[in-house]
């Protein structure tokens, strides 16, 4: 068919296959010719006209010259003026679908943000952050160019999806100021992209930064907004989390055992993916990531017995998981509430146990959060109470010097 047609083996297989249309008329004309076509079953556009018929006096009048872009002259006749209608119809079908992108391009930088988005929960920042700046300048350089406006939609959720990961490794490394810029860009993709998933993402990411800053009440602004975007499924479960953990923060124990019961309910209800969680990895929140949050919250609120509960579930389910799934940020993090229960119990030992493995943590997994938590277990340990324990002086050795990333460098080097 190649050879009749004089069209690529590439494209004919995508025609074919549904995925291309025959929409650009010299093609369309190049195919119909090769295949021979009888000149009887061609349409207007693509057959010799007939000999004129001579018209009365009282003809129709010409169209209005912004009905005629394409014409040569003046159609004699309606057979003709229909054929020339048509011809303008396809030429202007064919500059306006005319795109930049093909969908094995957006394809393959969907397939780019999955796999980056499953590697950031187990991989050092500095083997994926690069990739994703890449991806995300691809992107751009592709909205900047022409395309038809589905592929437009799909290149912004592309390109939000892109920021939205950015503003996690900016938070990651500590750089707040970094993290609110992007998530600033994907808000702005997500309205043109009229895409209330990401827009849920969004509003539930400024939420997880102001959580771990000193805008507590402002976190529990935006999961309120954010809950209105998320009416089911692990986006909703998302979002109780850190409401029920950011309400913890502040101290409110109504609030917090409100979000927690919501996250129940939205556990049980049944829901399809969304646009987002489809790329798997961060853009998820497994029964793993849950109970992590759910620990957390209880210890925020004091009650460690449960803390310990939910948290040791935590560290069980990650340990025991696919090693792509393992977060190690969480993982690390919920074994941190285990130290503080036990330690707010007296047991030291036990708390040791828990510690060893963070010690052993390389640096470059050691995300800022990890950081800031340690150096509070560092302030239990040197609690009066303490004073006379071996055990509890050597651990707050280990703890005092323990460095998270550092901004400066950006762990961008392995």
């Amino acid at each position: 068919m190649a050879s009749l047609t004089g069209l690529s083996q590439g494209f004919l297989s995508m025609l074919e296959a549904g995925s291309r249309r025959l929409t650009n008329l010299d093609k369309a004309a190049r195919f119909l010719q090769g295949i021979g076509t009888p000149d009887a079953l061609l349409a207007p556009p693509f057959r010799e006209p007939a000999a004129p018929t001579p018209l009365t006096p009282t003809a129709y009048p010409s169209p209005p010259r912004h009905h005629a872009r394409t014409a040569t002259h003046t159609p004699r006749d309606l057979d003709e003026l229909a054929a020339q209608a048509a011809v303008q119809s396809l030429h202007f079908t064919d500059e306006v679908t005319k795109t930049n992108v093909s969908d094995v391009e957006l394809e393959a930088i969907e397939s780019m943000l999955t796999q980056i988005a499953g590697d950031y929960v187990h991989a050092p920042l500095h083997r994926i952050f690069t990739d994703l700046v890449s991806t995300r300048d691809q992107l751009f350089d592709l909205l900047l160019g022409r395309q038809p406006p589905s592929q437009t939609r799909e290149l912004f959720l592309l390109a939000g999806t892109s920021c939205l990961l950015l503003a996690h490794a900016s938070q990651n490394l500590g750089d707040e100021d970094a993290a609110i810029a992007q998530l600033q860009t994907a808000w702005t993709f997500a309205e043109q992209a009229d895409h209330n998933d990401l827009r849920a993402w969004v509003k539930g990411t400024a939420a997880l930064i102001a959580e771990w800053s000193n805008r507590r009440q402002t976190a529990l602004d935006y999961t309120r907004q954010a809950i209105q975007l998320a009416p089911a499924g692990e986006t909703r479960i998302r979002i109780a989390a850190i409401e029920a953990r950011a309400a913890a923060r502040i101290g409110d124990r109504s609030t917090a055992m409100t979000a927690l019961t919501e996250l129940q309910r939205a556990r049980e209800q049944r829901a399809a993916p969304d646009a987002l969680t489809r790329f798997g990895g961060l853009l998820t929140f497994p029964l793993a990531k849950q109970e992590y949050y759910i620990g957390g919250t209880f210890a925020l609120l004091g009650e460690h017995h449960q803390a310990e509960h939910h948290a040791a579930a935590a560290v069980d389910l990650y340990e025991n998981g696919p090693e792509e799934h393992r977060s190690y940020g969480d993982e690390a993090l919920a074994r941190l509430d285990i130290v503080t229960a036990r330690l707010t119990a007296g047991e030291i030992e036990g708390a040791g146990e828990q510690l060893q493995p963070l010690l052993e943590l390389p640096a470059d997994r050691r995300i800022r959060q990890l950081g800031d938590a340690m150096h509070a277990v560092t302030r239990l340990l040197e609690e009066p109470r303490f004073a006379r324990s071996p055990i509890a002086r050597e651990l707050a050795d280990a703890t005092r010097g323990y460095q998270a990333i550092d901004t400066r460098t950006k762990a961008l080097t392995p």
